[in-house]
């Protein structure tokens, strides 16, 4: 069964390619995209603040605030640049003593329009039966 590029259930999804044809070094590239991702989202949304995590083992974070995680996830010259609601214990402890989901699903549906024309150059119009995706240019 073929896959494709993960990301978290449930998020906002922009996907790039990976520049890596005139570079032998793949590590340098995807740090570059890192930078650009992590300048670009402070950039647009302030609140966002660095963060070093993951979710699962494919699903890197690179930037979070009270409500969201934002994050990359790489899969064959395929980057998927993720926003999703946060998943931690610390956001559901702090959201069962003031509940914060209905102010994070409002604030990611204000800021969705925004991030993908930031980093959307890929859309995904589909998948084949054995998991791959089909893109097209946004």
């Amino acid at each position: 069964m073929g896959r494709s590029v993960s990301y978290p259930t449930g998020s906002t999804v922009a996907f790039r390619l990976l520049d890596d044809e005139d570079d032998d070094d793949p590590d340098w590239t995807y740090e570059c995209l890192v930078d650009d991702i992590t300048a670009a989202a402070k950039a647009a949304f302030p609140s966002l603040e660095p963060f070093q995590g993951w979710r699962g083992r494919e699903d890197r974070i690179l930037l979070r605030n009270a409500y969201a995680d934002l994050g990359v996830s790489t899969y064959c010259g395929l980057a998927a640049i993720w926003l999703a609601e946060r998943v931690d214990n610390r956001y559901w402890e702090a959201d069962f003593r003031q509940p914060r989901t209905a102010r994070a699903k409002h604030w990611l549906a204000q800021v969705t329009p925004r991030f993908e024309q930031l980093f959307g150059e890929l859309r995904m119009i589909g998948r084949f039966s054995n998991g791959e995706a089909i893109y097209e240019r946004a």
